[in-house]
């Protein structure tokens, strides 16, 4: 009876640590995810409302035309085109490179293997500086090029880091008992290394995607050519030019957005906030695809054994 009473005793204050563990989270929850809700039902709801701040739990007078009108603006299909080809390609060489690279450097075959991987590593800490790398990929032909948003990023040392403590964690019998059958060094890594490294290249197919995609940087230092503007580039000036894009837009709907009303006339705020979705929202569909092999890939790519 009294180990009973003990139980239950024990069980209610299992119960009271998990409610108030399932509340914070919660409570966490909600405070990461309503910035993201905020911008969303601003963007759909009333702009005169939205642009004075009253829009802040639900949305109001439904409309989507804040997203008709900014995708309406001149050169974004092409940028978003640009910015959907520098992710896919991009991602797809940085996550083969960081592989590929990450398991020579677990080869004692690899002649020069500590020197190579301790340079890689060295290029974390150390950099010539912006004029220099401008001076270089100008030399290199890459200024108003499409690769200069791929190349640069090929090799990434936390990258091959990653990869490379990942492999050393593998049992390396996987490697010699397939060299004992015959197979070679290229067939080691295709069938034997990318299978088993799933979750940490997932993880680096996520940091990869998150920085080609982000990325706006390099078109305004690089490229002059409006055919190669990046989305990013392009709604980092819509952002910074909201004020002028709201009347252009208003001028050019004419009568038909007068007769509309305030609640569908574009404002700065609605447009600030609409290019900030469409910014955002493609990040949040990858997350979802990769997040279970996400967090075992950083943690034993990150820590040995």
């Amino acid at each position: 009876m009294d180990h009973i009473k003990k139980r239950l005793k024990l069980s209610k204050t299992d119960v009271t640590f998990s409610v108030l563990n399932y509340l914070c989270f919660a409570i966490f929850t909600i405070i990461c995810i309503y910035p993201f809700y905020y911008l969303i039902i601003n963007t759909i709801s009333a702009n005169d409302l939205s642009a004075k701040g009253m829009i802040n739990f639900l949305p109001q007078q439904l409309h989507i035309d804040n997203y008709i009108e900014v995708l309406k603006l001149k050169g974004l299909p092409n940028a978003l085109g640009i910015s959907v080809a520098r992710t896919v390609i991009g991602t797809t060489l940085t996550v083969f490179a960081s592989a590929f690279l990450g398991f020579m450097f677990t080869q004692p075959k690899l002649w020069g293997r500590k020197f190579w991987y301790r340079i890689i590593v060295i290029t974390m800490y150390f950099n010539a500086g912006l004029i220099p790398l401008y001076l270089t990929m100008k030399n290199l032909g890459l200024t108003n090029s499409f690769w200069v948003y791929i190349l640069p990023y090929v090799v990434q040392p936390f990258n091959i880091i990653l990869v490379k403590t990942y492999v050393e964690s593998l049992p390396i019998s996987l490697q010699e008992a397939a060299e004992i059958d015959g197979a070679s060094f290229i067939t080691v890594f295709w069938k034997i290394i990318l299978p088993t490294s799933k979750p940490i290249l997932a993880t680096i197919t996520i940091f990869s995607a998150v920085i080609q995609w982000n990325s706006f940087y390099d078109t305004l230092i690089y490229v002059t050519d409006q055919k190669l503007y990046s989305l990013q580039y392009l709604l980092y000036t819509y952002i910074n030019q909201a004020n002028s894009l709201a009347t252009l837009i208003k001028n050019s709907s004419g009568t038909a957005m007068n007769l509309m009303g305030l609640a569908t006339q574009q404002t700065p705020t609605s447009i600030r906030m609409t290019v900030t979705v469409i910014v955002v929202l493609p990040i949040l569909f990858i997350y979802p695809i990769f997040q279970p092999y996400f967090a075992k890939g950083i943690m034993i790519g990150s820590v040995k054994g």
